[in-house]
């Protein structure tokens, strides 16, 4: 069976420095308050509830959907302008979860596009989950 070289999921983007961190919950689990206190703290909006994601030579690319790109949606705003990035390699994703285990029992992987991602799972609303997201993103191993 051949792999699928793209695809779009339902999850929020941003890239902190050259790596693009994908954002995973349901719908009002907090993935664009996560994404905007992560921009607050110098990140890049890829994109916000829907993300491409396209496996180039290997790598996987993060790209807003065309009639989403530069758009958030902040919960009592609206939508909001805002620059964005596009094609930016996927280093890392985050499930939002209500309670994630305190100490997780393994490291999570996840495939998209057939390529493997590490997971964490975080409390999106928790004052110190944009801390977190850094922590865990600092501490991947690149494969290559």
């Amino acid at each position: 069976m051949t792999e699928l070289s793209s695809e779009t999921i339902h999850a929020s983007c941003v890239a902190i420095g050259t790596v693009a961190v994908l954002i995973e919950g349901k719908s009002g689990a907090g993935k664009s308050d996560l994404a905007l206190r992560l921009i607050d703290r110098g990140a890049k909006l890829v994109s916000d509830d829907y993300t491409v994601l396209v496996r180039r030579r290997g790598v996987l690319l993060a790209r807003p959907p065309v009639n989403l790109a530069g758009k958030m949606e902040v919960r009592g705003i609206g939508i909001v302008e805002m620059d964005h990035v596009e094609d930016v390699p996927v280093g890392l994703i985050v499930a939002i979860e209500e309670e994630p285990p305190r100490m997780p029992p393994d490291e999570r992987k996840r495939r998209f596009a057939g390529v493997e991602l590490r997971e964490i799972a975080l409390p999106s609303l928790e004052p110190s989950s944009a801390i977190k997201v850094e922590l865990a993103l600092k501490q991947r191993v690149d494969p290559r």
